[in-house]
């Protein structure tokens, strides 16, 4: 099985935030590598593994890192693939703003799709979104997701239904 979707994260201490997206993509049956790589340490790696990524069979790249979060960026600077980012609060960060900005403020030319602080999960529904528009089964299951939230919620008010308050009117 060849992965359609790739989580790089700068260090391993990213995959406490990483893993939601890996759990997502098991869940739905996307096959995905999950590697790190930084984009300050290992710079020449980096930029082996994006510009070989789509010869690889990779569709998707799902990238977080915290504090400066240069390694989305710089995945997005060598291909043309799709780099979802996913600016990580971690222990040298400004409470994740530096991360935020580091990945969305990407120069014309370099989109980077960027999730919210912390939001792995986000990135691969979007990574799952995005892999539908050419897979009719991906399509399907991606469907199926979409509807068992709006179940869910239904669910939510047949339970606050039945909670009680004295002037509550519904």
């Amino acid at each position: 099985m060849k992965p359609y979707v790739s989580i790089i994260m700068g260090s391993t201490s990213d995959l406490k935030v990483m893993k939601s997206a890996a759990e997502f993509l098991d869940s739905m049956e996307i096959p995905f590598e999950i590697n790190a790589l930084s984009a300050h340490r290992t710079p020449e790696l980096v930029a082996e593994f994006a510009k070989n990524a789509s010869a690889r069979g990779i569709k998707v790249i799902i990238a977080g890192a915290g504090g400066a979060a240069h390694l989305p960026g710089v995945i997005a600077a060598s291909t043309e693939l799709p780099v979802i980012g996913v600016p990580i609060r971690s222990s040298n960060s400004m409470d994740g703003w530096d991360s935020i900005l580091s990945i969305l403020q990407m120069p014309g030319g370099i989109p980077v799709a960027t999730m919210a602080i912390d939001g792995a999960k986000n990135a691969a529904i979007y990574a799952m979104q995005i892999l539908s528009v050419g897979d009719e089964s991906i399509k399907a299951r991606f469907s199926e997701y979409k509807k068992s939230l709006a179940s869910k919620i239904a669910k939510a008010n047949e339970e606050l239904a039945e909670v009680k308050y004295n002037y509550k009117t519904n």
